[in-house]
């Protein structure tokens, strides 16, 4: 189905318009085929630079996921040798947590509006 609108705007061309259009309507120029390697290396290229990002990541982390394994276990044994009272909260700081979490929001505003000015 065709919409009103495209048939109401080629009812409205003016002489202008019709020049135009006659001007652009001519066949192309015979290049022997080199506007479609152009386009044909372009797309080529393209999809080699949006496969090239996720194979590297999948080889990279394939190589990585030993070596992490290893850093989370020694990271576990070393929290284990840590006493558990480094970890505890005292209690003065469980009250002053919304004052603190508003100081941080505060500052973090701040910063991104400064960061903003610049630009």
């Amino acid at each position: 189905m065709i919409s009103k609108i495209i048939n109401m705007v080629d009812r409205m061309k003016d002489a202008e318009d019709r020049r135009l259009e006659s001007m652009f309507q001519s066949e192309p120029i015979a290049d022997n085929g080199f506007s479609d390697s152009v386009v044909w290396r372009l797309r080529r290229r393209i999809w080699i630079r949006q496969l090239t990002l996720p194979a590297a990541m999948l080889i990279g982390g394939a190589i990585a996921i030993k070596p992490a394994l290893q850093f989370v276990l020694v990271g576990s044994r070393l929290l284990n040798a840590v006493p558990q009272d480094l970890f505890a909260a005292p209690a003065a700081w469980i009250s002053q947590l919304p004052i603190i979490l508003i100081t941080a929001t505060v500052l973090v505003v701040c910063m991104l509006s400064v960061r903003m000015l610049d630009e």
